[in-house]
């Protein structure tokens, strides 16, 4: 059974940074995609940045580029997502998710991948940036 565990949200000021941890089991480390996406009240679920385990390929969404940084460490089964220069715009709840494919790569091209595309999740962790 897949299990994904978020740690690390939290309140900051904006330019502040925090760093989210992801811990999966159940999962063939190396053979998974584990994306990061979050959700600000009444909207859309986003997808924020992907790690392909296996090659080490990343991506990210436009508005994060520079700012956030996603890496894993398979000894851990962990993966992260540093978040620098903090902005009120990336106050939301953040969720790990898991997939043994990941998005279609017309997603990934386009710049945005869709939550459908994963199938486990985790439980969420809160950032709060304030102005």
């Amino acid at each position: 059974q897949v299990q994904l565990v978020e740690f690390g949200g939290g309140s900051v000021q904006a330019g502040g940074s925090l760093r989210l941890s992801c811990s999966a089991s159940g999962i063939t480390y190396g053979s998974f995609c584990v994306g990061w996406f979050r959700q600000a009240p009444g909207k859309e679920r986003e997808g924020v940045a992907l790690i392909y385990t296996g090659s080490g390929l990343t991506y990210y969404v436009d508005s994060v580029k520079g700012r956030f940084t996603i890496s894993q460490d398979k000894d851990k089964n962990t993966v992260y997502l540093q978040m620098n220069n903090l902005k009120p715009e990336d106050t939301a709840e953040y969720y790990c998710a898991a997939d043994s494919e990941g998005p279609p790569p017309m997603e990934i091209a386009s710049g945005t991948w869709s939550a459908r595309s994963f199938d486990h999740w985790g439980q969420g962790t809160q950032v709060t940036v304030s102005s």
